[in-house]
């Protein structure tokens, strides 16, 4: 019988299978260049190779063992030793730097609960409960309040993945047409002040809790929009701020399960006008074995914080059983915008 090509075997495809495995299973090379991105070696390396020495003095680290971790990179292509301990930029790099126009070095922090965390996945396979609070002792949202600074290094990580999305999202859409915009869940108002900035005649409010929305008015401000755009503080679970044309819920939903979604959403369907919209901004998960971001949203989702994506079939019960119905799915180059109005 011949075997399908696809399913092959031998001691060639095996030593593929191997390095394959080898290379999804290292974890090595993604904490280095997370520490690596802490330490912001690229910011370094910006006006040309240094050696190891200087970029140890500058970084406060200890030379020998910075070597190993730049070595480890530079067999990436991140990086690139030039001669003997010294290293340089490489087109990988230069997005790592902190003043490239789609800067990712603050998008990935080494974050010691989120490591605790995915050490403890098992668990969340186990129970369908989130990692983080069996690793941690408490729910993400309340072990970050409780410790600032490595919550305002989540928070730079969110701000470098809106800078991302923004690009995308902003084009994509006819914000114009809504009037009047609230962004529930909008953090430092990021997103929000990128809309209005690009539609002049449209307004805002940023909504989410009083800690997190305190450092809204100088991103507002810093996009020339802060006379159109007020802050409010509140939690989405009890209240929205009524009245707007559009409410959007930008990775606001994924983070809660059927039942907290439809609660929200029905408070959203209660303060919207009644041609208003819903524009709710996460992945799609897409069945099948392609890849797909949004399986990997949803796994990261589970041991972090519950909840989980859902296709487009979970999300339309989810929006009908809070009196809101599909209007149709935008792609983007990056998340998908899921627009949804008022069933009347």
């Amino acid at each position: 019988m011949t075997v399908p090509s696809q399913v092959a075997s031998g001691p060639a495809n095996d030593v593929q299978a191997l390095r394959r495995l080898n290379e999804m299973a290292d974890y090595i090379v993604p904490f280095t260049l997370r520490a690596v991105c802490d330490l912001r070696i690229a910011d370094h390396l910006a006006d040309g190779p240094r050696t190891i020495d200087e970029l140890a003095e500058l970084t406060g680290t200890h030379a020998p063992s910075l070597y190993r971790a730049m070595r480890v990179l530079a067999t990436k292509d991140v990086f690139t030793e030039t001669g003997p301990g010294v290293f340089g930029m490489t087109p990988l790099a230069e997005p790592l730097r902190g003043d490239h126009p789609q800067s990712l070095r603050d998008a990935y922090p080494l974050l010691a609960p989120d490591v605790r965390a995915w050490a403890l996945l098992a668990h969340s396979l186990r129970t369908g409960e989130p990692a983080f609070d069996e690793a941690n002792g408490k729910g993400a949202w309340e072990y970050f309040a409780e410790h600032p600074e490595e919550s305002a290094r989540f928070d730079a990580s969110q701000r470098a993945v809106t800078r991302r999305e923004i690009r995308a999202l902003i084009p994509a859409y006819d914000w114009a047409s809504l009037g009047s915009v609230v962004d529930v869940g909008g953090g430092n108002g990021a997103f929000a002040a990128a809309i209005l900035a690009a539609h002049p005649g449209l307004a805002g409010t940023v909504f989410d809790q009083p800690h997190v929305v305190a450092g809204a008015d100088p991103v507002l401000t810093e996009h020339g929009v802060a006379g159109r755009c007020a802050v409010v503080g509140g939690d989405y679970r009890r209240s929205v701020p009524e009245g707007a044309g559009g409410y959007v819920l930008k990775r606001v939903m994924y983070s809660m399960d059927d039942e907290q979604a439809v609660a929200v959403l029905r408070l959203v369907r209660a303060a919207m006008r009644p041609d208003g919209r819903v524009l709710v901004i996460e992945p799609v998960v897409v069945p099948g074995n392609d890849f797909d971001w949004g399986k990997l949203y949803d796994l990261l989702l589970l041991t972090m914080s519950g909840g989980g994506g859902r296709t487009r079939e979970q999300i339309e019960r989810v929006l009908g059983a809070a009196d809101l119905e599909l209007v149709r799915v935008i792609s983007t180059k990056s998340l998908p915008i899921i627009e949804a109005r008022p069933i009347q």
